[in-house]
C-alpha cells in the first residue's frame, strides 16, 4: 500500500467504535467495485465529537456528485440536515469535526468508471466547546499513539451557515509553536460572514508580534488583513465583505494563555436586520431542509411609533417533546423588542399555523434554534410596519392623525384618503385628513344588517419604479360613532389570505391623538345639535312675536 496512508480497515461499513481507527473504500488501494453501497457508523465516547479526515480520494467526477460519491453526516441518521457534504472527483473532503459523538459516513458506487476510492482515519476528540472544530491536514504527522491523527490538530475548512472555533487545548493552555488557519464559508453562502470572540486569552506584547490571531477578509492569508489581536481584551465583532473569512492562530516557542472561543454565522441566511417598512424572510434554505447545530437571528427595527406585524406564510419545524409536550428541539421564538430579554410574544415548533403577532414596540426579533439532529422545511415569514394612526369619526365626517415622525420621508400628497385630491394637511407634528362623508370617494355600505361608511387610506411609500403603496380601510358606523380601520394591502398582498384588523391594539396604545383633539372631535356633533334647537328657539319666538302683534 501506499506509504502515506493508514492501512484499511472494515471492507464496507460497519460500527466504528474504538477510539481511533482507519477505514477504506473496498479493495483499496485498488479499483473499488460497481453498485456499492457502504454506510459506516463511528461512535465514541458520549460528551466527546468525532474528528475525521481523508489522506487519499479519487471517486468518479461529475459536476453534481450525481455518480459515485461520499456522504459525512453529523449523526448517526441520514437526515439531509445532518449532511456536511457530498464529494466526488480527485478534491478530497476537509476535514471534519461532528457535532457530537456519532458520525456516518455513507460510499455509493454506480455501474460505470470505477476509481481507487478512498482512505480516512478518525479519533475521538474533546467534546466541549469544539462543536465545528476541523482537522487540518497539514498539521498529521506521525503520533506515537495514533500513526494519522495528532493530539493538537486545528484548524480547517468550515462551510457550515454558523459554527464555533477554538484554540487547540481549549479552555487549557494552548501548545507552543503552534499554527492553526480556519478558512471559514465557500459552500454556497453568498452573504458577509460574522465573528464574535466569546473569549480570548493570548500572550500580549507590542505590535502582537508574540502569539496573535489574525483575521483576513477572504479564503486565504493574500487577502486584506481585517485585524491583528493578542492580549485580554476580545476583539471587536468583525463582518468580512465576501463569503469568505480566514483566521489564522499562531503562537511562539514559550509563554501560552487561555487561548480563545468564537462563534461565526453567515449574515443575509442567518442573521439579518431589516430596517424596511416591510418585507419577507424564511429560515436556511427554505424551502429544503434547513441546518443542525443553528442559532439565526432576525431583528426588524422600524421608525418610532411604528409596531411590527409578522405574518407566517409557512412553517415545518421539529416536533414537540413527547416527553414534555413543550417546543424543546428545533424552535423559532420571537421577543418584544430588540433583544431576546424582552417579553416572549411566542414560541413554536412542528406544523404549527400561528396567528399573526404584533409588537407593542417599534422593534421585533425572532430567534430560530435547531439542534443537533432531525431537520424540516423551516419557515416562511412576512412583516409589515403597522403606521401609527388615530381614525375617530362622528355622524358627518373622518379624522385621521398620523404622527410626521413616522412618514417622515413622505410628502404630505403621499398619504390621502379615496383620491389624490383628498391628501392629508400637516397640522403641527400631525399629518391630518379631516373630510366629510360625502367626499374623498366614500360610500355607504350594509354589513351584517348595520350602515356604515366606507373608504380606502393610501399611503405611498414607491420610489422610482417599484410601487409600493399601503392601503388601509376606513369604516364608520355614524350611528355609535365608532371607526375601524383594517390593512387591506401591505406585506405581498397576494400572500396575505385575510386582512388584519389594526385599530385594537393602537387605540389600547393611546395612538397619536392627544386629549384636546379627541374632545374636539366628539363637540362637533353638540354644536351641529345646538345649532338646530336655537334655530327652533328662534321660530318658536318668531311666531309667539306674530301672534302678539
Amino acid at each position: 500500500s501506499h506509504p502515506l496512508l493508514c492501512p484499511p480497515g472494515i471492507k464496507c461499513g460497519g460500527v466504528l467504535s474504538a477510539p481511533s481507527g482507519n477505514f477504506s473504500s473496498p479493495n483499496f488501494p485498488g479499483l473499488y467495485p460497481y453498485e456499492t453501497e457502504c454506510t459506516w457508523l463511528i461512535v465514541v465516547a458520549e460528551g466527546s465529537s468525532v474528528l475525521l479526515s481523508f489522506r487519499h480520494f479519487e471517486l468518479e467526477y461529475h459536476a453534481t456528485c450525481a455518480y459515485d460519491y461520499l456522504q459525512v453526516y453529523n449523526g448517526a441518521t441520514r437526515d439531509q440536515g445532518n449532511l456536511l457534504g457530498t464529494f466526488c472527483g480527485r478534491s478530497p473532503p476537509p476535514p471534519f469535526s461532528s457535532a457530537w459523538h456519532v458520525m456516518a459516513v455513507v460510499f455509493r458506487s454506480d455501474r460505470h468508471v470505477a476509481k481507487h476510492g478512498f482512505a480516512a482515519a478518525y479519533q475521538k476528540g474533546s467534546g466541549e466547546g469544539r462543536r465545528w472544530r476541523s482537522v487540518r491536514p497539514s498539521v498529521l504527522p506521525h503520533h506515537p499513539h495514533h500513526p494519522c491523527l495528532p493530539t493538537d490538530a486545528c484548524g480547517g475548512q468550515l462551510t457550515g451557515l454558523s459554527g464555533e472555533i477554538t484554540s487547540p487545548r481549549y479552555p487549557e493552555s494552548y501548545p507552543n509553536d503552534a499554527e492553526c488557519r480556519w478558512s471559514i464559508g465557500g459552500a454556497g453562502g453568498s452573504g458577509p460572514l460574522t465573528l464574535v470572540f466569546a473569549d480570548f486569552q493570548v500572550e500580549g506584547g507590542q505590535g502582537c508580534g508574540f502569539d496573535y490571531v489574525a483575521l483576513f477578509d477572504g479564503p486565504t492569508a493574500a487577502a486584506p488583513r481585517l485585524g491583528r489581536y493578542c492580549g485580554s481584551a476580545r476583539p471587536p465583532r468583525t463582518v468580512s465583505s465576501a463569503p469568505h473569512l480566514l483566521v489564522l492562530f499562531k503562537s511562539d516557542f514559550n509563554i501560552g494563555g487561555r487561548g480563545f472561543k468564537a462563534h461565526f454565522y453567515s449574515a443575509g441566511e442567518c442573521q439579518e436586520v431589516f430596517t424596511t417598512i416591510k418585507g419577507n424572510f424564511s429560515s436556511p434554505r427554505y424551502p429544503n431542509l434547513y441546518p443542525n447545530n443553528l442559532k439565526c437571528q432576525w431583528s426588524i427595527q422600524l421608525p418610532p411609533g411604528y409596531r411590527v406585524k409578522v405574518f407566517f406564510l409557512d412553517m415545518e419545524l421539529e416536533g414537540r417533546s413527547s416527553l414534555t409536550g413543550g417546543c424543546d428541539y428545533d424552535h423559532l421564538s420571537a421577543f418584544d423588542g430588540g433583544t431576546e430579554n424582552g417579553s416572549l410574544l411566542g414560541r413554536w415548533c412542528g406544523r404549527e399555523n400561528p396567528s399573526p403577532i404584533t409588537s407593542r414596540s417599534n422593534q421585533l426579533l425572532l430567534v430560530l434554534h435547531t439542534d443537533r439532529n432531525t431537520a424540516k422545511r423551516g419557515f416562511s415569514i412576512a412583516y409589515v410596519g403597522v403606521v401609527p394612526m388615530n381614525v375617530s369619526c362622528t355622524r358627518t365626517d373622518f379624522h385621521i392623525q398620523i404622527p410626521v415622525q413616522s412618514l417622515a420621508q413622505l410628502e404630505r400628497n403621499r398619504i390621502y384618503l379615496g383620491t389624490p385630491s383628498c391628501a392629508a394637511q400637516v397640522v403641527g407634528k400631525n399629518f391630518k385628513i379631516h373630510t366629510r362623508f360625502d367626499t374623498c370617494g366614500t360610500e355607504s355600505q350594509k354589513r351584517n344588517s348595520t350602515s356604515v361608511i366606507v373608504s380606502t387610506l393610501y399611503i405611498d411609500f414607491s420610489a422610482g419604479d417599484q410601487e409600493d403603496i399601503h392601503q388601509y380601510e376606513v369604516q364608520c358606523e355614524p350611528k355609535r360613532k365608532e371607526a375601524l380601520v383594517t390593512l387591506i394591502a401591505g406585506p405581498n398582498p397576494s400572500r396575505l389570505s385575510q386582512a388584519e384588523n389594526l385599530v385594537d391594539a393602537q387605540q389600547r396604545d393611546g395612538g397619536a391623538m392627544d386629549t384636546h383633539e379627541i374632545k374636539s372631535q366628539d363637540t362637533s356633533d353638540i354644536v351641529f345639535i345646538s345649532i338646530c334647537i336655537l334655530a327652533g328657539l328662534l321660530m318658536v319666538i318668531a311666531v309667539v312675536g306674530l301672534v302678539l302683534l
